[in-house]
């Protein structure tokens, strides 16, 4: 189960996104990434039963610093007032599909796939759906899938991607920027026992999903 602290935490530094209240708070801060950390290491344990290609990961390697770029941002806050981690062979820069929790007050989400890929994969994901749309509409109109990600993420072109005709009869499906899914967790659940459980049903219902991803990745 998710320790409270960590919501604690994250609700004072969005009142207090400032270097002054984060140094003078540093002890609060290691105590609510330690508990994240060890969140992640029991969460890892877990998908490693559902997609054995996680085998390897450690919570350090698949957490993301809480520290913002601000360099090329009009928002100059200097922390991020979440915890994430995404858990995949590699860990968070992992250029495969895995899996994604989310940790924000009034915001958690579980998600995963493949967020921003590089163009190079991104085109050979098109291609592949391009020649196999069929086995790719199985994957994400299963029931299993759809009761929790009943959409993909992010933009689409607003038309074809260059070198795909207009008129394809799934050409909607080439169209996504991101090959990424979430879900989002309420609070309540996402602090009580019934976490880990909305854990385990969501990424068996990604995990197809991501093996489909990966076979393409892994042939580039």
């Amino acid at each position: 189960m998710l320790n409270k602290s960590i919501y604690k935490y994250l609700l004072d530094l969005r009142e207090n996104n400032n270097r002054d209240w984060f140094h003078a708070n540093k002890t609060q801060y290691n105590e609510a990434k330690q508990d994240f950390e060890l969140f992640i290491e029991l969460s890892i344990a877990q998908i490693k039963q559902i997609d054995p290609s996680v085998t390897g990961n450690i919570a350090k390697d698949c957490i993301f610093r809480i520290f913002r770029d601000v360099r090329f941002s009009n928002d100059k806050r200097p922390y991020k007032t979440n915890f994430g981690a995404f858990i995949s062979r590699g860990g968070r820069k992992s250029k495969y599909g895995g899996y994604y929790i989310h940790i924000e007050p009034e915001q958690c989400f579980l998600g995963g796939g493949c967020f921003m890929p590089e163009p190079k994969t991104l085109k050979a994901i098109r291609e592949e759906i391009f020649h196999h749309p069929e086995e790719f509409k199985s994957i994400i109109e299963k029931p299993e899938f759809v009761s929790h990600f009943p959409e993909l993420y992010g933009d689409k072109l607003k038309t074809a991607p260059r070198g795909y005709p207009k008129d394809f009869e799934h050409i909607q499906l080439l169209n996504y920027k991101h090959y990424a899914v979430s879900q989002f967790i309420t609070d309540d659940i996402a602090t009580s026992d019934k976490f880990p459980i909305a854990i385990q049903e969501s990424f068996e219902a990604l995990q197809p999903l991501n093996l489909f991803l990966n076979d393409i990745i892994e042939n580039l």
